[in-house]
């Protein structure tokens, strides 16, 4: 048994705990670990994986290194850990550890440590061989957090290239077991059952009329009055539990306290709205869906789901993350009506309607692919990996994202031209920060800037979440964590000393975040930001008045058309370009003069998409016009080139062969590619091309030629012709679409003599045949000739006859002479 202190309490928590679900599995988690590199463990809310099995691993597992166990949130690893302490009766930083960004209580005797976001992935970069370790738990995994996936490929690669002898166990409540099962087919998939008491699912719809925080806070002190017991109330963010809550304040009565609960919170906000409420009251927990797992929130009997949550997504065009309100997976509402059944039998009331709730997603979509992933390419690249299949993935991380990571990566100096890291990426990776602010931190020359960088880096990191949008405004502020964290960073660069010095914060923003330079446009707080998309600030604002900023922190949300500054700093323009003259860059331009109707060029100083300084150039170059075109078409579209039918219809034919024609490497037709890759095909014949007029005159069949190899150009023409000769010898144009079968307008006549249906695509793909009158109207349109010939064609020829009665009808079209003729002129048969 394991040590448990005098106390009463914790003795008979000790008890409990050890009768636990998960204890029945316990034999068989130990027997897997001893026979398979990989285990996994389903185990429900409330059976003991995360708080009771890692203790028992630990004493009877035979591990003779540290066990580690990476939990996806900074709240529930710390709540974790000091639970698991509690069972040795100690404090975590004994036995029971946790690390986390800018926190840690592990110490020489620690052998169960529980880290969180990128501390594992550091260790891993740091020793690749987890020398000391034996055995790694990712808990909570159905979260799919970005870190817990990038932490499984590396564990994996590490156990196939490095250490066969390491033990990987991977748990959640939620399981997607059949993509865990087909990534690693060969480990064993335990499944506790849970403990948990019956909880009576319901569902109502919340009335439109009225707002959701009102609607919200009626249920909820709606069921307080019919219901006894604590509630926990999920709403999707902090500015709802904040309005929820209070609407709920004049509804509930004095002995029902309202307890946020939400990652920014300070710790003992935090631990008042997880423990037990005083006696003789009962308590309100609003809670973000942080609150699904890995917490144990005493005394809950009640929960409220508002099913909904809020996800951040990734915008790869703009840079900037939005916050999107959207509708929990079924897996999330499971998880949420299960903490109402820990303690005795519950009640979850879902606000949303059944027959809603059951086409809702089965499970959430893995935060890989909707974030951003420049911190991964950042770590894949200090870590060797310049392919992300040389990698075992449960989701790949996706192309669009990982192109824009390297862009990134690549304005910030990390890697090179040929996406290799550069001595400064190097410096980045190793800092183990986000990719902005490690390129922050390492822009500091001296120590005041190192200072000035490492507090500006804390502050990014915990942003405030009221008071001034200024940032210089909070460089001075006695924030006691911003200061511990400074002082964390500045020991990790080897810093000492140093002063802030606010006069240098706008340089040093400025090599990390040279897209988010702005530049005000009209006086409503709207602003340009140098990556090219908008921002804005409030009208009445104190910044609006500086007509340059540098806006580091940006959020988006649905409501919003632009991103809304949270954090910006006012910026000399004259002396940003004397400090950091490699954010200028001079550039040709050419735009469309609508007096004249000609295309201008102009020499302009730029930052990004601002414009500095301008001045017309008479007769431009070719080699500095002709790039200027090709930016100019990219801002405005193809809609620009002159688009023939001819031209429309081989774009049509090559996007048809990447459909039908998969085994030929055929070149992408859609409009972004097209775009990208500019200098390959128009380029080539913008010889002589100095006007709109000459832009207009390129023949782009010509153009897209070059996109392809002789031997494509031959498949093509034989494969996808353009043109389809009948029985009668004419040769008739086939029609292309992008969603439609192509078609071929012919004739029925001329068709005479053909018995099979004409085909494409090496015979893959039959012509839709649109069969016209001889006065070119149309009779039938059909795929399968022959069909029609036996089918529809009698009563075709019935009614033809009576209407041309000097046109040829014959009885057996199939075998018939093709004809374009009378019966007058016609062939003799």
């Amino acid at each position: 048994m394991l040590q448990c202190a005098p106390s009463e309490d914790q003795c008979w928590t000790e008890f409990r705990l050890s009768d636990l679900p998960v204890s029945a599995v316990l034999p068989e988690v130990l027997a897997a670990l001893k026979q398979a590199p990989q285990v996994l463990l389903a185990a429900p809310t409330g059976a003991g994986k995360s708080t009771w099995l890692p203790l028992r691993l630990l004493q009877q597992g035979g591990f003779a290194g540290r066990i580690i166990m990476l939990e996806p949130r900074r709240l529930a690893a710390r709540n974790v850990a000091q639970r698991l302490a509690e069972q040795l009766g100690e404090e975590p930083g004994g036995q029971v550890g946790y690390r986390m960004r800018g926190e840690s209580r592990s110490g020489p005797a620690t052998r169960l440590e529980v880290v969180t976001e990128g501390i594992l992935t550091r260790m891993l970069q740091q020793d690749p061989m987890l020398e000391g370790v034996s055995l790694v738990i990712l808990d909570e995994f159905h979260e799919r957090s970005l870190q817990a996936d990038l932490a499984l490929a590396l564990l994996l690669d590490v156990q196939q290239g490095l250490r066969d002898d390491l033990r990987l166990l991977i748990m959640s409540a939620t399981l997607d077991n059949a993509r865990l099962s087909a990534r690693l087919p060969d480990a064993p998939l335990i499944a506790s059952e849970g403990r948990s008491f019956p909880v009576e699912r319901r569902y109502a719809s919340l009335p439109p009329q009225l707002r959701f925080d009102e609607a919200v806070a009626r249920e909820v002190a709606q069921l307080l009055r019919a219901e006894s017991g604590s509630l926990l109330l999920f709403l999707p963010g902090v500015s709802e539990i904040e309005r929820v809550k209070n609407q709920l304040a004049s509804r509930v009565d004095d002995d029902t306290e309202l307890c946020p609960l939400y990652g920014a919170l300070p710790l003992a906000a935090q631990r008042r709205a997880i423990l037990p409420a005083p006696v003789g009251k009962r308590k309100v927990v609003l809670a973000t869906n942080i609150a699904e797992t890995s917490l144990t929130i005493d005394g809950i009997r009640l929960v409220v789901d508002s099913a909904l949550e809020r996800a951040a997504r990734f915008d790869v065009r703009s840079g900037v993350t939005r916050l999107q309100t959207q509708r929990v997976s079924q897996a999330s509402m499971t998880q949420r009506a299960g903490r109402a059944g820990r303690l005795s039998p519950g009640i979850c009331l879902h606000l949303i309607g059944r027959e809603q709730a059951e086409r809702a997603a089965a499970q959430s979509e893995p935060e890989i692919l909707q974030s951003d992933l420049s911190a991964l390419w950042l770590d894949l690249l200090q870590w060797g990996c310049r392919d992300v299949a040389q990698l075992s993935w449960i989701d790949t991380p996706p192309a669009p994202a990982l192109q824009a990571a390297q862009t990134l990566l690549r304005t910030l100096g990390a890697i090179d031209g040929e996406g290799r890291l550069t001595a400064k990426g190097r410096a980045m990776a190793a800092l183990g920060s986000e990719p902005r602010l490690a390129a922050l931190l390492t822009a500091a020359q001296d120590n005041d800037a190192l200072a000035t960088a490492a507090r500006l880096a804390a502050i990014l990191e915990e942003p405030p979440r009221q008071g001034s949008r200024n940032l210089s405004d909070h460089l001075f502020t006695a924030h006691a964590g911003w200061q511990q964290r400074a002082r964390q960073l500045q020991k990790r660069l080897n810093g000492a000393g140093g002063s802030v010095d606010a006069a240098l914060a706008p340089a040093l923003l400025a090599q990390a975040f040279p897209d988010r330079i702005a530049r005000r446009r009209g006086d409503s707080g709207r602003y340009q930001l140098a990556g090219g998309s908008g921002a804005m600030l409030d009208h009445d604002d104190a910044l609006t008045r500086h007509e340059w900023l540098i806006a580091p922190q940006l959020l988006q949300t649905d409501a919003q058309a632009e991103a809304r500054m949270l954090l910006a700093l006012p910026v000399d323009i004259a002396a940003l370009q004397r400090e950091v003259p490699a954010l200028v860059r001079s550039e040709t331009d050419v735009e469309w003069d609508e007096e004249k109707g000609t295309l201008r060029a102009w020499q302009r100083d730029k930052i990004g998409v601002l414009a500095l300084k301008s001045a017309p150039l008479a007769k431009p170059e070719a080699e500095v016009l002709h790039p200027a075109m090709l930016r100019w078409i990219r801002e405005k579209g193809l809609a620009t080139l002159n688009w023939t039918p001819q031209a429309v219809q081989l774009r049509l034919r090559l996007q048809c062969a990447a459909q039908w024609l998969p085994e030929e490497r055929w070149p992408a037709m859609d409009d972004d590619t097209l775009l990208d890759t500019l200098e390959s095909w128009l380029l080539p014949e913008m010889n002589g091309v100095r006007d709109m007029r000459g832009l207009r005159q390129i023949n782009l069949i010509s153009a897209l030629l070059h996109l392809l190899t002789w031997s494509q150009r031959q498949r093509l023409d034989s494969a996808l012709p353009t043109h389809y000769t009948v029985p009668t010898g004419s040769r008739l144009p086939i029609r292309y679409d992008s969603e439609k079968p192509p078609a071929l307008a012919v004739r029925l006549q001329e068709m005479f003599g053909e018995a099979q249906n004409p085909a494409i695509a090496d015979g893959r793909v039959p012509l839709v045949l649109e069969l016209l009158s001889p006065a070119q109207r149309p009779l039938q349109i059909t795929r399968d000739l022959a069909a029609f010939w036996q089918g529809a064609y009698p009563q075709v020829q019935k009614e033809m006859k009576g209407r041309y009665p000097k046109h040829a009808w014959p009885d057996d079209p199939a075998s018939a002479s093709p004809t374009r003729r009378t019966k007058k002129y016609a062939a003799p048969q």
